[in-house]
């Protein structure tokens, strides 16, 4: 394979690397492996070149960095303070510990929603820049230098981890969990170490970047068609092909399509956060679509028959717990119509990116709170009648518990609660993540200390 050799000359004429690895670098080069050279003569396509390999890194560059900072504000929304995020013992990658705020009400739906759905938009253009880089993963000598030794070895855990994070992000809003690991550790975890190696990757490449889109106006590219596409000239990194051959698609074309794929994709997902009949356009989620009409009919996550709840344990013998300072009271439904009755539009958001608006009607749980004789409290550790699950007890900060839209709800749009949307009794508090808004309340257990 012909091409430039950008360490050549530095490794004839540096004295500063040692004789073993120069050899070592110039042994590599003299002796490639059967097929090396041809495999790399291959990839012809008069498209790749550091503008276009640009263009990609921008988007990803601005697209990438909401992602990361979303996921990390959803696992802050888990309050990892009460050991229930997941996972729960993270060491020094634990983000600053806050208190998660109930306001704006829609901030943990923005926040998972965008999470998810630009995360899977993003799919294209992470896959477009790697099919434009893919010649130099079969180049030879696959290293030249120590320093480039270095950079191969964080670009391997930048593929890998963004490859990883997709694939195993997208079999979770699926429900198809094929690998033999925890979901939640290995995308906690696998999201650090791609978060070092685009840190790493872009401290290095940004200069270049930047020079390569300079390099073209994006307007006069966009307006070439295939016979008036170009090679880009020979560059350092040796992105544009040796022998390229004739242009049978522009890069407006090539763009466009990695354009259409993204809106595809965002088209056939975001329904999954509206209400309505868009809901319906979110074919890519099987959890996210409108289940069925009236009051009750907005999307559930886990059923009642999946969680191992029966009528039996919510009909008439059904008592609310309210425990706080060593006393409890006990409150069947009939006790709880009977109380001030309070009414809020609040959304409920889903891990997985699916959300749903609705109106629900229940007690305050800060009058539940004055009743069991909590007065202000610090804490509330609220068990569900489901007996296993990851989420079958949640613990709720103060300003949720104190929030005035807080309710332990017993209707949604004016009706009773479904057996599977939580009936008799389940929590709604604003920007709460959804699996936290606890279905079939059996006990409430407030506390006047933060750590229980």
């Amino acid at each position: 394979m012909t091409g430039r050799d950008p360490g050549a000359a530095e490794l004839g004429t540096s004295r500063d690397v040692p004789a073993f690895p120069r050899r070592l670098w110039r042994a590599l080069d003299r002796h490639p492996p059967p097929g090396a050279l041809a495999i790399g003569r291959r990839w012809r396509s008069p498209l790749r070149g550091p503008w276009l390999t640009s263009v990609f890194g921008l988007v990803l560059l601005i697209g990438l960095p909401i992602v990361i900072i979303t996921g990390l504000l959803d696992y802050a929304a888990y309050a990892p303070q009460f050991g229930q995020a997941l996972p729960r013992d993270v060491g020094w990658l634990r983000p600053p510990p806050f208190e998660w705020p109930t306001r704006p009400a829609w901030l943990f739906r923005v926040s998972q929603g965008l999470h998810v759905i630009l995360g899977i938009v993003l799919v294209p253009v992470v896959l477009a820049k790697l099919w434009s880089v893919i010649p130099k993963l079969f180049a030879w000598p696959p290293v030249r230098s120590t320093a480039q030794l270095l950079e191969r070895l964080s670009l391997l855990l930048l593929v890998g981890g963004i490859l990883f994070q997709i694939a195993t992000g997208l079999l979770n809003v699926q429900y198809a969990y094929l690998f033999g690991f925890d979901f939640y550790t290995a995308h906690y975890f696998g999201g650090w170490v791609f978060i070092a190696a685009f840190v790493a990757h872009v401290a290095l490449k940004l200069p270049r970047m930047i020079s390569a889109l300079r390099s073209r106006p994006f307007l006069a590219e966009f307006r070439r068609g295939p016979d008036d596409t170009r090679p880009e000239p020979p560059d350092p990194d040796d992105l544009v092909a040796p022998r390229p051959g004739p242009a049978t698609v522009s890069r407006r074309g090539a763009l466009t399509l990695v354009g259409g794929l993204s809106l595809l994709l965002g088209g056939l997902t975001v329904g999954q956060t509206m209400d309505g009949p868009l809901r319906r356009t979110a074919l890519l989620m099987p959890r996210g679509r409108q289940p069925g009409t009236g009051p009750n009919g907005f999307p559930v996550n886990r059923s009642a028959a999946a969680a191992g709840v029966t009528q039996e344990r919510t009909g008439p013998g059904w008592r609310l717990t309210l425990a706080a300072a060593g006393r409890t009271v006990t409150l069947d439904r009939q006790q709880l119509l009977a109380l001030p009755q309070h009414t809020a539009t609040l959304p409920i958001a889903c891990v997985e990116g699916w959300s749903t608006l609705q109106t629900w009607t229940g007690v305050r749980l800060r009058d539940l709170a004055a009743i069991a004789g909590a007065g202000e409290p610090a804490s509330a550790l609220v068990r569900s009648l489901e007996r296993a699950g990851l989420f079958n007890q949640a613990q709720l900060q103060s300003n949720q518990i104190l929030d005035p839209d807080s309710l332990l709800a017993l209707k949604v749009n004016g009706v009773d609660l479904a057996l599977d949307h939580g009936y008799p009794a389940r929590v709604i508090v604003p920007a709460l993540p959804g699996v936290h808004c606890t279905k079939w309340v059996a006990t409430i257990d407030f506390r006047t200390t933060a750590g229980g």
